[in-house]
């Protein structure tokens, strides 16, 4: 994988979207999910790449975009990065929901797609 396909050290794939979630209290904890933050400029196939390689490596992952464009590419990314695994015989689901964040003090909702790793 080349490391244009993997997220940077602050969990960007590609142009940035601050998130920031609130309250983190209400929403469901997933300790070692890799949060993949996408905006609707992110490339489907590196952010696809990403995933695959964060569920190789954690078996979860959580992906987040504001907006439907950025919720678009997320979505791309997500049947990309499962036609990447299904070749390793490796298959994923993808449980959507809804999570309140702060961006520039100013309270949006995000779509939040929580992956993880499953018997095919």
């Amino acid at each position: 994988m080349s490391n244009s396909n993997k997220p940077s050290q602050d969990g960007f794939v590609s142009p940035p979207v601050e998130l920031t979630a609130r309250p983190p209290s209400t929403r469901p904890h997933h300790d070692n999910a890799e949060v993949l933050k996408v905006s609707n400029r992110s490339r489907p196939s590196a952010v696809a790449g990403a995933i695959a390689g964060v569920i190789r490596e954690v078996g979860t992952a959580e992906v987040q975009s504001i907006g439907a464009g950025a919720t678009n590419q997320a979505i791309k990314a997500v049947a990309i990065a499962r036609s990447y695994l299904q070749e390793e015989g490796i298959d994923i689901v993808c449980v959507p929901s809804f999570i309140d964040v702060a961006i520039e003090n100013e309270e949006r909702t995000a779509i939040r797609l929580f992956i993880q790793r499953t018997t095919p």
